[in-house]
């Protein structure tokens, strides 16, 4: 659907505005919230003129109400260039959509030896049973994937930066290579989001994300997105639809709340990893810290070309050192909480192991991931720098 008017507006006032139609809203500042499955058609012309165009209006609450239009139009909105997004229920469901409209039986499916455990699973698994070769690349090595690309191969998929070791892809050139090669792009973009890396305008045909990350950013929904280049979007939905995914509305209301506050949160954030990356670099604990927003990380170039800003995720290899040592460093901390995610207002530490398949990963010591939150930075370096001096006894 179209209709937006926050047209060459700043990323920031888009946050604020996209999606917000006077007919969506009824004059109050945000959609209501549509709760539907069946919609009446009043008379038997008007029945036949949605089911010429289920997407023009009201249809079945399987292709959404206002409150999911809203949503997905403001995340286009956010990506210039896209032809459209489809909402999901989680994030991983969303990778699935895209790996299926992506690839088909007999197909060869080349992945980034960096990504989300649950897309590697489901590679093993589903992508497998439905006949979908998949091989993993180096993420680092763009100019090594060309020799990889066969006659059946359908897609690539890139995540950047690697959710757990922050490899930066040089994206746009992998999109290029895609396209020129009349294959599928697809990219993870979870840790950037739109905000900070508009994927569509960098190339790529499909851009995923877990929208139960920063988007929501409250940590109390589950959902995902697929937004797709205009090439690319018709097949992709038409694949969403037959699978029958879509998210509930209040969810998605949760998701249009944390959107609207999204640019000043990343960039807390954002400050507020970078701050603590810095610090803990220096500690005597800490093998190495990994964050491309640091200089002299291996991914610092593309991250300073190609990225307007930093995320709240990084990680620390620490020094050998045993369980019990581990257990006093992440046990004793006052405003790290440990589960998985992140996004949230709140900061998080998970301990790591990289799974890898095409490359090598390996430290001589334990590996945290660290999301930073919304606390006071100061709090969060002084937590930390505590964890790590338990760490060492």
């Amino acid at each position: 659907m179209s209709g937006d008017k926050s047209g060459g507006d700043a990323p920031a006032t888009k946050l604020v505005h996209a999606g917000r139609r006077p007919e969506w809203t009824h004059g109050v500042v945000n959609p209501p919230v549509y709760r539907a499955s069946t919609c009446l058609f009043e008379t038997l012309d008007a029945y036949e003129a949605a089911s010429r165009n289920p997407d023009a209006g009201l249809y079945y609450g399987r292709r959404g109400t206002p409150t999911q239009w809203a949503l997905a139009e403001a995340l286009t909105e956010m990506e210039p260039g896209a032809a459209g997004t489809h909402l999901f229920p989680s994030g991983v469901a969303a990778i699935a959509a895209a790996l299926m409209a992506a690839t088909s039986s007999g197909g060869h499916l080349l992945m980034a030896d960096n990504v989300y455990e649950p897309t590697r699973v489901m590679a093993k698994s589903v992508m497998a049973r439905i006949g979908v070769e998949t091989e993993y690349y180096d993420p680092t090595d763009s100019d090594g994937l060309a020799p990889l690309i066969r006659a059946n191969t359908q897609a690539i998929y890139m995540e950047s930066p690697g959710s757990l070791t922050f490899e930066v892809q040089d994206v746009p050139a992998i999109a290029a290579l895609a396209r020129e090669r009349g294959l599928v792009s697809i990219l993870d973009n979870t840790w950037a989001t739109p905000l900070l890396f508009p994927a569509i305008s960098h190339g790529v045909d499909l851009s995923v994300q877990s929208l139960t990350k920063y988007v929501v950013g409250h940590s109390d929904a589950l959902m995902g997105s697929v937004t797709a280049a205009p090439g690319a979007w018709q097949n992709f939905r038409n694949t969403a639809l037959r699978l029958g995914q879509t998210a509930a509305p209040d969810d998605c209301a949760l998701a249009l709340r944390g959107l609207r506050t999204l640019a000043i949160r990343m960039e807390r954030h954002g400050k507020t990893a970078l701050a603590l990356a810095e610090a803990l670099s220096n500690h005597p604990a800490v093998e190495r810290v990994i964050c491309p927003g640091l200089p002299g990380d291996p991914g610092h170039a593309l991250w300073k070309r190609d990225f307007s800003g930093y995320a709240s995720l990084f990680a620390i290899a620490l020094k050998p050192g045993d369980r019990k040592a581990l257990a006093a460093c992440v046990d004793g901390l006052r405003h790290f909480g440990m589960g998985f995610s992140f996004g949230g207002y709140e900061s998080l530490v998970l301990p790591v192991n990289p799974l890898r398949t095409a490359t090598r990963w390996q430290t001589d010591g334990p590996m945290l991931r660290i999301h930073c939150g919304l606390e006071d930075a100061d709090d969060l370096i002084a937590d930390m720098t505590a964890g790590l001096d338990r760490y060492l006894g």
